[in-house]
């Protein structure tokens, strides 16, 4: 029944076991010991060359290394060439602060690949079966996962220079039973499977029971659903990319910007995926907190009616939103406030970036530019000073009565909020406003005169 069922799946898969070379990974449990039977039993038929490979993880001392010598023996019985290690993984998991699974799969998966390269292998064969899809894509959608970690685990996936197969999808965990007592195999059992502190456990012995109660091929119609939604994604996915190669308007390792308006013109479904597409970017490793909540916080975010706003996400990433434009970014600067004097000409140079130069002149050039200020040199008191903005800054303006918050001009000419902090304030010796660079001057600057002399100060930004 078993053979029968993986036969008609390779073919559905468009998958041909003849000539190829394997490394099949093998933990000496019913689903590995089985596939490894399995394609061993099958090796004159398609010409297999195929290699073992066992890890023992070293949490169970004795136990786990018995399991290692009882691949061992098996492989040599059958003339399998076995690769065997031991790997120290909870002195990693000490190391690296990761779960005892994480830690687990990231050294089993280095030394196969280390495995695949020294024999010159194609694929890497393993024995997940369909209860094991189940249970992978219901902890998914359970944790928040969104694009194709919905679909659960891959038939055919790249690993390396070659791929992963799992030939067992096809059958349930019953049926890999029945296939171990037909061909007097004896698998190991590990202890650490019946634990209920692990999720995996939870949902093997508390939900299969009632789906397979309720359908007892349910693996199949969950391996169905699996394959469709990665094709959808695919297709979704190509889309996503072409559309976000023209929202952003910058991407860099540590950066990405959007324009919020070409983003929202994009159809929901891609928008979504236009944000995972830029958390995988940008994070090197996905942090295990991420959920689709991110994904919708961002978009809230991107369509409040608020200008301005930031989101702070796992590892030190910010998503910050300024009027037309959201920024994913993994520095946010943050400006100290810094106050400047200048008593004659030259030049200061600020933190932003930009800096204030200062000259004395009797035939200014560019007077009326926003990025100028024109002032009387003898009714100029020094020290002029150039400081951060404060609480309170308020200012008169050319044709207006009374006073206008500073705050509220920025907010006029939409500058960006991360950018006001660093914004140059000029001031008097008594603390009146006289200038914002390149927004607003103060109510009394100047026009040139002839007979007049002055004091220009220019605005050069970054």
């Amino acid at each position: 029944m078993l053979e029968a069922k993986v036969k008609a799946f390779l073919q559905r898969k468009g998958i041909e076991l003849n000539n190829m070379k394997l490394l099949i990974g093998v933990s000496g449990g019913p689903d590995s010991l089985a596939l490894l039977h399995y394609l061993w039993s099958k090796r004159h038929v398609y010409n297999l060359y195929m290699v073992a490979a066992h890890v023992d993880h070293m949490f169970r001392g004795e136990e786990s290394y018995a399991e290692a010598k009882f691949v061992q023996q098996f492989c040599e019985e059958r003339n399998i060439p076995v690769e065997i290690t031991r790997m120290n993984v909870p002195e990693y998991i000490a190391e690296s602060g990761k779960s005892a699974q994480i830690a687990s799969r990231e050294c089993r998966y280095s030394f196969f690949e280390k495995v695949m390269k020294k024999h010159h292998l194609d694929y890497l064969a393993l024995g997940h079966h369909g209860d094991d899809q189940v249970e992978t894509i219901l902890m998914r959608l359970t944790r928040g996962s969104t694009g194709d970690a919905r679909a659960g685990m891959a038939f055919l996936r790249p690993f390396g220079k070659g791929q992963i197969i799992r030939p067992f999808l096809c059958v349930n965990r019953n049926e890999i039973e029945n296939y171990c007592s037909e061909n007097g195999l004896d698998p190991r059992r590990d202890p650490s499977n019946e634990k209920g502190i692990y999720s995996r456990n939870r949902f093997r012995k508390e939900i299969m029971p009632f789906l397979k109660k309720e359908n007892p091929q349910v693996h199949e119609h969950f391996q169905r659903f699996s394959e469709e939604i990665q094709s959808d994604e695919a297709f979704l996915q190509e889309l996503t990319v072409q559309k976000m190669n023209k929202v952003m308007t910058k991407k860099t390792a540590e950066e990405i910007i959007i324009n919020i308006e070409d983003f929202q013109a994009m159809p929901m479904p891609l928008q979504r995926r236009g944000i995972q597409l830029i958390l995988n970017y940008l994070y090197q490793e996905r942090p295990a907190t991420l959920s689709a909540l991110h994904i919708e916080k961002v978009i809230s975010l991107m369509s409040s009616p608020h200008p301005s706003g930031t989101l702070d996400f796992p590892n030190g990433l910010h998503i910050v939103r300024s009027y037309k434009k959201c920024k994913f970014l993994f520095h946010l600067h943050r400006v100290q406030s810094y106050r400047f004097e200048m008593n004659g000409p030259g030049k200061i140079d600020l933190p932003n970036g930009g800096c204030i130069v200062m000259e004395f002149t009797d035939c200014p050039d560019g007077i009326n530019q926003m990025n100028t200020i024109l002032l009387n040199h003898n009714d100029t008191q020094f020290p002029l000073v150039i400081r951060t903005r404060k609480d309170g800054d308020r200012m008169s303006l050319k044709g207006m009565q009374g006073t206008k918050k500073v705050k509220d001009i920025f907010i006029d000419q939409k500058i960006p909020v991360q950018d006001r902090n660093a914004w140059p304030i000029v001031t008097d010796c008594n603390d009146q406003i006289l200038w914002v660079p390149g927004l607003k001057k103060f109510h009394r600057s100047l026009q040139h005169h002839p007979d007049c002399s002055y004091i220009l100060l220019k605005y050069i930004k970054q």
